[in-house]
């Protein structure tokens, strides 16, 4: 690990203000992630910036009538275990339970969950000189090389590395909005516009400035809320990442779809929302021939190179799978 300035900050006005300071900073919460690819050397801020003095004002859980507010220091095991979030948001409660280990998700807060890094080998391992997300123009070793658990929607010939959280998917399919803060003052974005496609610059993973700090989430309420459920499908059912997964929330009249929502995870570059999907959906009965045909429809574009191409059927299963236990859920 290479020295840094350890900051730490009282505000969030002071965190933003010392993270546009000039040497390249990241902001210390959790520090889950960080602390891991600052020792591989993956990341080498030059400052890092202690934002827990935040947590007063920033970690609270407010469920009201119009929808469910987080706080981006809640620690993911609080929220997991919110009597609120498990009874009216179940795919929120489910993608933070099923994701990474006890102890971690009484250490890990929400918004640092949601910008987690890739676990791509290629990029945690600077002994590979390839890799376009850590050294750009350099190129991308697993197009070529091992890529079973890299993705097949949203790849690009400079990056096939998939995003690999949970909660993520639970807050786009729902919707979600995530409220920034920066030195030109406070913005509030669609959850959907924060994580960005590798395109040709896979190095920009999302639209947040450098001295931009995630302070809460917004999930609107809705009659599908209640009707959701998050799949993970892994190679060990404890602390694994996800092969593929899918967040799924239905409105239901009677046997046909209203409203379908649905994300996928562990198959793609970023957080996904599959609208193929939820439009062959909506107005239909949810039955084997449309669960099947909206599974392919989500896959379509899907590009799969070698060790990965078998992602391909496994997401169109997984996503059957979370629809059908979404509509056997009693509301």
């Amino acid at each position: 690990m290479q020295s840094f300035a350890y900051v730490r900050a009282n505000s969030a006005d002071d965190a933003v203000r010392e993270a546009a300071a000039g040497a390249s900073a990241a902001f210390l919460a959790g520090g889950t992630t960080l602390i891991d690819l600052m020792k591989l050397e993956a990341m080498r801020p030059e400052r890092v910036i202690d934002i827990n003095d935040l947590s007063v004002g920033h970690s609270e859980i407010n469920v009201s009538a119009d929808g469910l507010q987080l706080g981006a220091l809640t620690r993911m095991g609080v929220a997991a275990r919110h009597p609120a979030v498990v009874a009216d948001y179940p795919v929120i409660a489910q993608s933070l339970q099923l994701a990474a280990s006890a102890q971690l998700r009484n250490m890990a807060t929400l918004a640092g969950n949601v910008l987690q890094r890739t676990r791509c080998n290629y990029f945690r391992d600077p002994g590979w000189g390839s890799c376009n997300k850590r050294h750009p123009g350099t190129g991308c070793a697993a197009l070529e090389g091992v890529n079973r658990k890299h993705a097949v929607l949203g790849t690009s010939e400079h990056c096939i590395a998939t995003y690999p959280g949970d909660f993520a998917q639970a807050l786009i399919a729902l919707d979600a909005s995530v409220d920034v803060v920066g030195t030109n003052g406070p913005r509030t974005l669609p959850f959907a516009e924060l994580h960005r496609e590798p395109a040709d610059t896979p190095e920009i993973e999302t639209t947040l400035a450098p001295d931009e700090l995630i302070t809460g989430f917004t999930v609107p309420a809705g009659p599908w809320t209640r009707r959701s459920v998050y799949v993970k499908v892994r190679d060990r059912e404890s602390y694994e990442f996800a092969l593929a997964s899918a967040a799924v929330a239905l409105e239901l009249d009677g046997d046909r779809v209203r409203t379908a929502r649905v994300a996928l995870g562990g198959v793609a570059t970023k957080p996904w929302r599959a609208r193929e999907a939820e439009a062959l959906l909506t107005g239909k009965p949810l039955d084997e021939a449309n669960t099947q045909a909206a599974a392919r429809a989500a896959f379509a574009t899907a590009q799969g190179r070698g060790a990965n191409a078998f992602k391909i059927e496994l997401g169109r299963r997984t996503l059957v799978r979370a629809l059908n236990q979404a509509a056997a859920l009693r509301v």
